[in-house]
């Protein structure tokens, strides 16, 4: 059996005050594609007009959009002083992922679905430019539905709005003409690799993030859905636990291209970037430093892994993390283990009602091990965890679609 691999993506976010900071945000964002790696992705995205032209394109992509993801040297420099281990955490993730870390910048987290549901209706009601969608997991919902219709009142108004969601969803969720649908109300849509009856390992290669960006001054990225469950206006699970972060700012310009690098993989004319990425800079006030970031199958760097891995083993008092799925390599269980054992504070949430029966077997087969090297594990008795966060030290945390 071939697993199915999945983009996901994060930003992070240090405060430039440690002394002062209560809480941080790192959250995850999309997924990277770069020139070293064009053979793998020419073999994922066939459908882009055969193998050399998918490398040929993203190429081209990567070189129109990457001169908008250079490094801001004040920015950096500031960080060196105030914490040189996140600031060479910063420049792994300019130099290998290719996107920068900012400042100016502000964000909201939100400990639910619900939450965010309600600030995301605010915010498309607020668009005057343009709504970019891409979600791994829509259904005909409350939720959606809910949403739907404001896009729709939106596109009355003359804001460009386009939508992308994962083609998983054709099998279950939604009909395969779906994107011709939404395209007659006005919206333009399209399926991220396309379910097709034909044996293709680029079908194992998934769009996993959950992204919204609004006129290029707001983003939404986190674990939530747009489906019922996500808000608990349903139960599939118990209690739905998940989480999501709202940013305005500089760093807003990173999700935007992310979202324009997934759209026109397979347009014959790109998009004028810069058209959506110059927007007049505000300063806020805003304190500490946010790094949007992604991961990708389609490489061979584990990006999102390695973010983990560096607050593990950075961590001065404590590491909590929640997450749905507990699927670990030895490099992670023997960081999780090293850290308890040199007195980090390490603490796992899990679902106590899985969606998933195998992978919650699987979870548990780690809890030995774990617990014997002094990490606490909790499970979350109301129901299911779905949100991927990872905080420490009142210092830096992440919030965004990568699972453990």
């Amino acid at each position: 059996a071939e697993r199915v691999e999945k983009l996901g993506a994060g930003v992070m976010l240090k405060k430039d005050k440690p002394e002062y900071i209560k809480s941080a945000v790192i959250k995850v964002i999309n997924s990277n594609e770069y020139k070293e790696n064009s053979k793998n992705i020419s073999k994922s995205f066939h459908n882009a007009g055969g193998a050399k032209r998918a490398a040929d394109v993203i190429l081209k992509i990567i070189d129109e959009t990457q001169q908008h993801l250079s490094q801001d040297e004040e920015a950096i420099n500031e960080l060196e002083k105030v914490d040189k281990q996140v600031a060479n955490l910063a420049k792994y993730m300019v130099n290998i992922g290719g996107y920068p870390i900012y400042k100016n910048t502000d964000v909201k987290y939100f400990s639910l679905g619900e939450e965010k549901f309600e600030e995301m209706k605010v915010q498309i009601k607020n668009a005057k430019k343009f709504i970019f969608m891409e979600y791994f997991i829509v259904e005909e919902s409350y939720m959606w539905n809910s949403i739907l219709e404001l896009l729709e009142e939106k596109v009355k108004e003359g804001v460009e709005v386009r939508f992308m969601y994962d083609g998983m969803c054709a099998l279950s969720l939604l009909p395969y003409d779906y994107p011709e649908y939404i395209k007659k109300k006005g919206i333009k849509c399209k399926m991220f690799s396309p379910i097709k009856p034909v044996l293709s390992t680029a079908q194992n290669n998934r769009d996993h993030r959950k992204i919204l960006v609004i006129d290029g001054e707001v983003a939404f990225n986190g674990g939530i859905n747009l489906g019922d469950e996500y808000i608990n206006r349903i139960e599939k699970y118990g209690h739905w636990k998940d989480t999501a972060v709202m940013i305005t700012g500089e760093a807003v310009k990173s999700f935007t291209l992310m979202f324009l690098q997934m759209w026109n993989i397979n347009e014959k004319d790109h998009d004028d970037f810069e058209k959506y990425i110059s927007i007049e800079k505000e300063e806020l006030n805003a304190s500490g430093y946010v790094m949007p970031y992604g991961d990708s199958p389609l490489d061979n760097e584990n990006v999102g892994e390695n973010v983990y891995l560096d607050i593990l083993a950075t961590a001065k008092e404590y590491v909590h993390i929640m997450t749905p799925y507990l699927i670990i390599d030895n490099e992670m269980m023997t960081a999780l283990t090293y850290a308890a054992k040199r007195g980090i504070d390490v603490k796992l949430i899990l679902p106590s009602i899985p969606d998933k029966k195998s992978a919650f077997m699987l979870a548990r087969t780690y809890y030995s091990e774990l617990i014997q090297a002094g990490v606490k594990i909790y499970e979350y008795t109301p129901g299911f965890v779905h949100a991927k966060v990872f905080s420490s030290d009142d210092e830096k945390a992440v919030v965004g679609t990568i699972n453990l």
